[in-house]
């Protein structure tokens, strides 16, 4: 949705500045990591960095990329909590409450109602600790005068009056901000054993990200030009800490607020919320695998409502993706084309006299440019491609009122056919630039297709800058249709393909070995350095080990118990004189040593194990 925006806004002519990121600090990243075995920071880098690729894959266009753990953002938000504390606006005293780990929040009896988090749903935990507070309490009537004088600043409506009944008109009492229970966090400068609280730390970096530091004399460029940001878009389930939290630290820092905040909302599987507990997660980077990127980009931003969650399954995208994008947008670009070369050797055609139905087609764009473009101002994404949509049904719909095919078999009417050809290559010029934002690289290959530049935003405010006499492109398909039974059965395939280890009978007793058939087995202590899932083998992980004199490859059956991000870095051991075998087509040269049957575990090895060590 941001990445939308942000194309959207650049092609309209304005500075875009498009900021995303990780939030890498907490109690909860602090346990996930000790579970996996391995520091905080090895823990965050791994995870970060998945992040970042499957955004570059999906063909997010931000400017910056900003981690939590950044040298400068640690730096500044550490002058951020000292600027408060000087202010009077943080004291030290003694937390006692309820506490989410996996959200990082902090509640009071009333909002956790029988223990239960009202964001997640789990359960949270009584804790007493000496923290810090910030006085947040002192800024509500500030905070509320805000909200109302600027009834934009939170959207959609409903959000709003939720973050107004729920909580502020409820009374704030003041934030803890921060722990001492764990360790991974920013210190407080001035006060050892002390960690600033993950919300303070995470929202501040959308100005830590544009050089902002309390302690500067004169703030950097980046910050002066674009703060303070015209939107954030963020999940609705942290619009408490970005409509309440941050608009009061901004107070607190006399910065000025973001002129909005729009809290999306999320996609369901079918009706039911997306769990990993009940299998039915469905990730952007797998979907890119059967729709494509475009294909899934398309689906999620025409899908997601305004104001309620939305709906996914494969069965619906499979839908919408014939429906849209193969029927209305491939095949109408496909047949235009097609009989541009039948009927004008490959050139665009001069455009004659318009008749009524051509006069029809162009109000049907004109509606189309106007309605998605205030759609769009108004963060309405999914109604902005339905309008373009109902400007690609209009132009498939003048095929058939006008068919070309039968004013091409009567010479007299060839001016008429060079108006309706045009016509086509023209709306299909327009969609291309208003589809841009969205599926963009199906944008670039329309243009190709049309053999135009003619691609900037100010293009398609009137009908008929196509140039004629030149040639169009290469035909290519944009989108082939899909069969939905063929396909569902490939992913149920994928989903479930078994792994190459083959099951076998237990023996019915222990199968003796010889001390020298024992000695001959070379066991080795070796140190994963990288781990990946192998797609189409649900069990399999593909390792890359260290041995110390050499770097191997093996393939482990352990899927089921360990994700990658929890191997990396564990030292193992590995039966390193196997005979190299191929495992879903994946070469595999060792083993590594697990016990249990129903439990795997993973044998791991103490860290000061040198690489390379036999086991004995």
């Amino acid at each position: 949705m941001t990445d939308a925006i942000a194309r959207f806004k650049r092609q309209t002519g304005h500075d875009v500045f498009f900021l995303t990121g990780t939030d890498e600090h907490g109690q909860k990243i602090e346990n996930l990591a000790r579970e996996a075995g391995i520091e905080p920071k090895k823990y965050v880098d791994s995870i970060s960095q998945q992040i970042k690729e499957i955004w570059d894959l999906m063909g997010a266009s931000y400017d910056k990329f900003i981690r939590t753990t950044d040298d400068y953002h640690v730096k500044s938000v550490q002058n951020i909590f000292k600027r408060l504390y000087d202010k009077g606006d943080i004291y030290k005293g003694y937390y006692e409450g309820l506490y989410c780990t996996p959200c990082e929040s902090f509640f009071t009896e009333t909002q956790a109602e029988g223990g239960i988090c009202p964001d997640c749903g789990r359960e949270v935990q009584k804790t007493r600790e000496e923290a810090y507070f910030f006085k947040v309490s002192s800024y509500a009537d500030r905070l509320i005068k805000h909200i109302e004088e600027n009834p934009d600043f939170i959207e959609p409506i409903s959000r709003k009056r939720e973050m107004v009944n729920n909580f502020l008109e409820a009374g704030l009492q003041d934030l803890c901000v921060s722990r001492t229970s764990f360790k991974w966090g920013i210190p407080i400068s001035f006060d050892d054993g002390h960690i600033i609280y993950v919300w303070i730390d995470a929202l501040s970096n959308y100005i830590t990200a544009l050089g902002y530091d309390p302690e500067n004399e004169k703030q950097p460029d980046l910050f002066e030009r674009y703060w303070p940001c015209d939107v954030h878009i963020i999940g609705k389930d942290i619009l408490r800490f970005h409509t309440i939290y941050w608009p009061i630290i901004l107070m607190a820092l006399d910065l000025p607020l973001p002129k909005k905040v729009f809290g999306h909302p999320w996609f369901n599987f079918g009706n039911d919320k997306m769990s990993k507990s009940r299998g039915n997660v469905i990730y952007a980077d797998e979907m890119a695998k059967y729709f494509g990127v475009d294909g899934v980009r398309y689906y999620a931003l025409a899908e997601m409502p305004y104001a309620s969650d939305g709906s996914i399954t494969y069965e619906s995208v499979i839908a919408r993706y014939n429906s849209d994008l193969a029927n209305n947008l491939g095949n109408l670009v496909n047949r235009t084309i097609a009989m541009t070369k039948k009927y004008f050797d490959g050139i665009v055609p001069q455009r004659g006299e318009r008749g009524s139905v051509d006069e029809e087609l162009e109000r049907a764009v004109a509606a189309a440019v106007n309605e998605s473009y205030r759609y769009m101002e108004e963060i309405r994404i999914a109604d902005a491609l339905e309008a373009i949509f109902i400007m690609l049904r209009r132009a498939n719909k003048y095929i058939d009122e006008t068919t070309p095919w039968l004013l091409a078999k009567d010479e007299s009417k060839k001016d008429r056919l060079a108006t309706v050809i045009y016509n086509l290559l023209e709306v299909i010029r327009i969609g291309a630039v208003l589809l841009s934002p969205f599926i963009p690289t199906t944008a670039e290959n329309i243009f190709a297709q049309l053999n135009t530049e003619i691609k900037d935003y100010a293009s398609v405010s009137a009908f008929g800058n196509l140039e004629p006499s030149r040639p169009v492109g290469e035909s290519t398909v944009l989108f082939a249709r899909i069969d939905e039974a063929k396909l569902l059965a490939q992913i149920e395939a994928d989903k479930t393909a078994a792994s190459a280890e083959d099951a076998v009978d237990a023996p019915e007793g222990l199968l003796q070995i010889g001390i020298d058939q024992f000695m001959a087995v070379e066991l080795r202590a070796a140190q994963v350095i990288a781990c990946e899932k192998i797609p189409k083998a649900k069990k399999l992980l593909k390792l890359q080990l260290d041995l110390g004199y050499e770097k191997r490859q093996v393939v482990s059956g352990i899927a089921k118990y360990y994700e990658p991000e929890q191997l990396i870095g564990k030292k193992v051991i590995v039966v390193a004189n196997l005979a190299p075998a191929t495992l879903c087509g994946v070469e595999s040269k060792g083993m590594i040593l697990a016990s249990g049957e129903e439990e795997v575990r993973v044998v791991f090895l103490d860290e000061s194990t040198p690489l390379g060590e036999r086991i004995r």
